[in-house]
């Protein structure tokens, strides 16, 4: 088991920056691939950005590209994810996910373990 817990959301201007971090306890945070997702109410889970388990290898959602940057630092078992120039729409909770690195990222279901979330609210 992996228990996940997700900080730093909270409320910021259009065009500022946030960073979430995502603290891992359990098995060892370094086997595993991990995630972000983000999911507004009504709607379905969406990929943001994803990072291999040595970090070699990292991904993002066409619409976060340039803007976003995932990374891991795995002797402090966490995982983050910087957001700069937000936007009004990238508003809704992030949620952070692990699994055993299948080489596939963007997939809901490839992921055994998430978060509980954290609120990002962007104003305009």
């Amino acid at each position: 088991q992996v228990q996940l817990v997700e900080s730093g959301g909270g409320l910021v201007q259009a065009g500022g920056s946030l960073r979430l971090s995502c603290a891992a306890s359990g098995r060892t945070f370094s086997r595993y691939a991990c995630g972000w997702f983000r999911q507004a109410p009504g709607k379905e889970r969406e990929f943001v950005a994803a990072i291999s388990w040595n970090g070699g290898r990292t991904y993002y959602a066409d619409s976060v590209k340039g803007r976003f940057t995932i990374s891991r630092d795995n002797a402090k078992n966490t995982m983050y994810l910087q957001m700069n120039s937000l936007k009004p729409e990238d508003t809704t909770v992030y949620y952070c996910a692990a699994q055993n690195d299948s080489g596939t990222y963007s997939a809901v279901s490839v992921y055994d373990y998430w978060g509980q979330g954290t609120q990002v609210t962007v104003s305009s």
